[in-house]
């Protein structure tokens, strides 16, 4: 939809919440929200001030961050607020199009507008919550319940074996793509538990050896992705039914078509291609 742009540009994203001051004179970058949906003009630019007046007060307006010295605020219509004019702006589609350190804003943006919209009322007594302007919370003035944005850990894990790695696709994924297997850590697990389970579940396959790799917040719509790499350890591959299509061991110089190279797997994946051409495990 959107041309790809240079996004060599040095910038940095820092988490703040609500209490930045601007300096007189000073306006603030706009990220506006129709309920989870991130609103854009058409060249996949931030839509103006005057554009967004149309949209009339918003629901929720405050500020989560600093880039490149400039306060980042957020302000949140409505989903039926999406007014003709504006485009839905997606993380992935944006991957090429905006410096990393707006993507990183949009992350954490896209994740506090999801917490906004599915904690408008208190899930202990219904009442309707109110902004906290002190610590993101949504409080409930009744009861006192308060609802934190939420985080869900996703376990990603890279097995390998000789000089092939074991990749999957699940039914969702765009076509002919493969992908590293992962799954939610669940009550009372650790990662390191919680990965050994899903890769048995969804291959059939033991993994010994685990290597934590690195991590990424991912806004679908509030994941932590927690990578590793793991040693085969024994097994056949049995594909989980309802959750893989398909999977195999694949050469590090034969790999499909890879997931995208904004992810966290398409990351840990050209890093053991590299470990298992050089001969380093």
């Amino acid at each position: 939809m959107w041309n790809r742009r240079d996004t060599g540009i040095s910038m940095r994203f820092e988490l703040t919440y609500s209490h930045v001051e601007l300096p007189r004179g000073a306006h603030p970058l706009v990220f506006p929200f129709a309920g989870t949906d991130l609103l854009l003009a058409s060249d996949a630019r931030l839509p103006s001030d005057a554009a967004l007046q149309e949209l009339g007060a918003p629901l929720y307006t405050f500020r989560f961050g600093i880039l490149d010295g400039q306060a980042c605020e957020m302000r949140v219509w409505p989903r039926t607020h999406a007014r003709h004019g504006f485009f839905s702006g997606d993380y992935r589609a944006l991957w090429g199009c905006w410096p990393r350190a707006r993507l990183d804003a949009l992350c954490r943006a896209r994740q506090l507008a999801a917490w906004i919209a599915w904690h408008r009322f208190c899930g202990v007594c219904g009442q309707a919550a109110t902004l906290n302007r002190q610590e993101p919370s949504l409080d409930c003035p009744a009861c006192g319940h308060k609802a934190y944005p939420r985080i869900s850990p996703v376990v990603m894990g890279l097995v390998w074996k000789e000089d092939a790695m074991l990749l999957a696709r699940a039914p969702h994924f765009p076509p002919g793509v493969y992908s590293a297997l992962a799954g939610f850590v669940e009550a009372g697990e650790t990662a390191e538990q919680a990965l050994a389970r899903e890769v048995r579940e969804e291959s059939g396959v033991e993994i010994r050896n685990l290597r934590y790799f690195d991590s990424q917040s991912w806004p679908y719509p509030h994941s932590l992705m927690l990578g590793f790499f793991a040693d085969y350890h024994s097994g056949d591959l049995v594909p989980q039914e309802s959750e893989i299509e398909d999977l195999g061991w694949f050469h590090f110089d034969r790999l499909p078509t890879l997931p995208h190279p904004g992810s966290l797997a398409f990351r840990m994946i050209v890093a053991m291609r590299e470990k298992l051409a050089t001969g380093e495990k």
